[in-house]
């Protein structure tokens, strides 16, 4: 891959409002658990090498198994994850597919359902802040550390 510009080093500012929108997430009571399986499904989507190797190691030092991470690609056909998960994982899928589909109602009604509202908000930030992350990976071929 040729070189692209490190934004970190030419911008460190940009960087700034992204990790305070994590701190806001990881203040939220939000499962870090459950927020590692968003941040890993939408990388997949994305094709982020970089998010999916740091975000499995993450989830597995939290306690996630190899086979969820695994089959999560593949979350619909298995009962390996809990209807909540299952919730946030359709969510996660349709903002990050978000031009092709929008959100359905029913996806969005099943994750409030399953949520509280605090809960709610958390997840939508952090499909944001992930597909973010992604973005800017790709773009800049982040490499594996």
């Amino acid at each position: 891959m040729s070189d692209r510009i490190d934004l970190h080093k030419v911008a460190p500012g940009a960087y700034e409002p992204m990790i305070a929108l994590e701190k806001w997430i990881a203040g939220t009571g939000l499962d870090m658990k459950l927020y590692h399986l968003v941040k890993m499904r939408a990388s997949q989507m994305n094709g982020c090498h970089y998010c999916i190797n740091m975000h499995s190691r993450d989830a597995m030092k939290l306690g996630e198994t190899a086979q969820r991470l695994f089959l999560l690609d593949a979350w619909r056909e298995t009962d390996l994850f809990t209807p909540k998960e299952r919730a946030v994982l359709a969510l996660t899928e349709a903002m990050t597919a978000i031009a092709g589909t929008h959100v359905p109602d029913d996806v969005y009604n099943d994750a409030a359902k399953n949520l509280t509202e605090k809960e709610l908000a958390a997840v939508i930030m952090g499909v944001v802040a992930i597909n973010s992350w992604n973005r800017m990976a790709i773009t800049t071929h982040l490499p594996l550390d």
